[in-house]
């Protein structure tokens, strides 16, 4: 019996490729679509029993090619988000997996060093001292600090253990059961209002849905303290960009540590946000590289690779998308 066919839609880069090779070796084909010659590149996407792809929606711009996967067992995506993704044009007999939780605890280590960041001041304290002033006033400790994650996924529990560590006190939105007993409170979306009041730090790790979209706008950020510190390694359009924006500027206490915008470039284009959030003192970013390590990608590969192998030995996948989430 022939081993699976796996067709990679991108082209990974050499640790990436290294680890994929490893995983399916022995066990499926691997076919790599960047290095398929434009006239059989249909043939390759319709006689594959597994996709594993990055971004489809610019790996497969002909949405004939799409069309293709219809035999496939299973789309399995490297990354953990999948609001970019054209669901709407897979064929709806295929199965699309997220790589959920594969970059949690990189990007649980950025949100601490945000939070600790912000907390401490640095990037304030920093500018002061460029501009002569040696302030030592008072910054703010983890331990004592109420901690609410919105999101209690990987992301949200790697995120939290690391918060407990340094004595925080935690709370959970989440639609999920909470097992960990050192989790003081948790709750719906329903009570989103109950999480953020009184929260000193909260860290947004849901994933962009239809229902999350906009979630927390001027409304919500009002339940919040007004020296309170917002981390958003989620995505953008999960906050109204301008409700945080006016927020910022009416609080100069409240701080935000922002890992992911409203509009991101693609490819070599500039950053240019709508809004000069980076003007603002309170406010510290980065360019969407919370889970972007040395070896991060090449073990989101392992994990993916695993999913994919798990399908085709006859296993339910894990992470399957409800499309009926992000389609209208």
């Amino acid at each position: 019996m022939a081993d699976p066919h796996v067709l990679v839609t991108f082209r990974p880069p050499p640790a990436v490729r290294d680890a994929l090779d490893q995983a399916f070796h022995g066990s499926a084909d691997v076919t790599y679509l960047a290095d398929v010659e434009a006239p059989t590149r249909l043939e390759a996407l319709g006689t594959a029993d597994a996709v594993l792809a990055w971004s489809l929606d610019r790996e497969l711009e002909d949405p004939g090619e799409l069309a293709q996967l219809s035999s496939a067992r299973l789309v399995q995506l490297l990354s953990a988000g999948v609001d970019e993704v054209p669901l709407d044009r897979i064929p709806a007999g295929v199965p699309v997996a997220s790589n959920a939780g594969a970059y949690a605890e990189p990007m649980a280590e950025h949100v601490l060093a945000m939070a600790l960041a912000l907390a401490k001041h640095l990037p304030q304290r920093h500018a002061a001292l460029e501009a002569g002033v040696f302030d030592q006033s008072a910054n703010r400790e983890i331990r004592g600090a109420v901690v609410c994650v919105l999101g209690f996924g990987g992301i949200g529990r790697a995120s939290a253990r690391l918060f407990e560590a340094l004595g925080a006190r935690i709370r959970a939105v989440t639609r999920s059961p909470v097992e960990e007993e050192w989790v003081e409170w948790a709750g719906p979306v329903e009570e989103l209002e109950t999480g953020l009041g009184g929260a000193d730090i909260v860290v947004v790790s849901l994933p962009l849905t239809r229902a999350t979209r906009g979630l927390l706008g001027a409304r919500e950020l009002s339940f919040m303290k007004p020296d309170a510190i917002l981390i958003n390694v989620a995505r953008g359009p999960i906050i109204d960009e301008d409700a945080l924006y006016r927020h910022l500027g009416e609080h100069p206490a409240f701080q935000a540590g922002l890992d992911v915008w409203w509009k991101e470039p693609r490819g070599r284009e500039p950053f240019a946000p709508r809004l000069p959030f980076l003007d603002l003192p309170n406010v510290l970013g980065s360019p969407h590289d919370s889970g972007i390590t040395e070896t991060s990608l090449a073990e989101a590969a392992r994990r993916a690779a695993a999913n994919v192998m798990r399908t085709l030995d006859g296993s339910p996948p894990e992470h399957l998308v409800d499309r009926r989430e992000y389609v209208d």
